[in-house]
């Protein structure tokens, strides 16, 4: 990702189909795998009424299809992969926190659309 735009994206507001609260937290490159991660604070993912993989799947679709490609049409390099992660809590990248719930999905950029991997 281009330094700087993690931070200068960072506290947006995200619409997603479900309606639930989305903020935009960080996005990370992994230069050696080619993979961009665009993590997402959610915090209705998490409480005593976590929403559903199920209830929030659409709203990842939309986070790759309409924030995440986007923020990459003016980068040297298009990533291979693209991961979209929801968090109930902020975590730092790679921590083990099984207190709070995240969910993860995969995509590749193809024709300008993201297209969903098995992850």
């Amino acid at each position: 990702m281009t330094p700087g735009l993690a931070t200068a994206l960072e506290e947006s507001v995200v619409a997603v189909p479900s309606g639930m609260p989305v903020t935009f937290y960080d996005a990370l490159w992994d230069a050696s795998a080619a993979i961009e991660r665009f993590r997402f604070l959610a915090p209705q993912i998490g409480g005593a009424t976590p929403r559903s993989f199920d209830e929030v799947a659409a709203d990842m679709q939309h986070l790759c299809d309409s924030f995440a490609l986007p923020q990459l049409g003016g980068a040297e390099v298009i990533p291979s992969l693209i991961v979209i992660s929801l968090m109930a809590e902020p975590v730092a990248h790679g921590e083990s926190t099984p207190e709070i719930r995240q969910y993860f999905e995969a995509y590749s950029p193809r024709n300008g659309v993201c297209v969903w991997e098995a992850f």
